[in-house]
């Protein structure tokens, strides 16, 4: 009878396979496992309530969205676009590099930048199509190649830098984790053996913007196509 406590995960598959709701089904989820194992509905709600409460920190970066839409209406992508067009040889790759460069000199002070709505949305994304429209007009395919590489821009600078602060959460949840297990695992030492990643990340970043680039250049669209 244990195996009953286990029927949110059941719920989980099924309402993913079904493609309903994901709040929906997470939460019928985490209801149906609590009534399995013996908690009444008001003990849950109260669960609930305290685990948004020990949470709530997660969910800030809503406050963020409408600032993004109010100074996109005010022109600040606009201003993006013409800033790019009035600069010379600014490519979509090299802005890109600037973007990374600067992600993970973040990710070194401890600044989170929640990129995505912050910088890729509004910034980025206008800032690299105007400079590949440059030559030429871009098609719908290559403005979602530039959507998609802006996006994973920031994914890399993300994910391979963000353990190189010695106090960001990352690396002391894998301290503490690996200290419970037994194992002697100093902060500092993550910290160091991360620089490598955020370097060899960099690196091969930097590469493929040139390749990159070259799907803008009359002669790249040409052997891209």
């Amino acid at each position: 009878m244990e195996y009953i406590r286990l029927i949110g995960v059941l719920v989980i598959i099924l309402g993913f396979a079904f493609k309903l709701d994901t709040v929906a089904v997470v939460l019928i989820s985490a209801l149906a496992t609590a009534l399995a194992s013996g908690i009444d509905f008001t003990k849950f709600l109260a669960i609930l309530g305290q685990g948004f409460l020990d949470n709530r920190m997660v969910s800030l970066f809503f406050l963020t969205l409408p600032m993004i839409g109010v100074i996109e209406r005010n022109g600040l992508k606009a201003s993006a676009v013409n800033l790019i067009h009035r600069l010379q040889n600014l490519t979509p790759g090299r802005i890109f590099d600037i973007y990374l460069l600067i992600r993970e000199l973040a990710c070194v002070f401890g600044i989170t930048l929640q990129g995505q709505v912050q910088f890729i949305r509004p910034l980025i994304n206008p800032m690299a199509q105007a400079a590949a429209s440059v030559e030429a007009k871009l098609t719908p395919k290559d403005v979602d190649r530039i959507k998609a590489r802006s996006a994973a821009t920031e994914n890399f600078g993300n994910f391979f830098a963000q353990n190189l602060f010695v106090a960001s959460g990352g690396v002391l949840l894998m301290a503490s984790t690996m200290k419970s297990l037994g194992y002697k695992v100093d902060p500092t030492g993550i910290v160091l053996y991360s620089i490598p990643v955020a370097v060899i990340t960099l690196v091969l970043v930097f590469v493929y913007n040139r390749l990159f680039d070259r799907q803008f250049t009359k002669k790249g669209r040409v052997d891209h196509d």
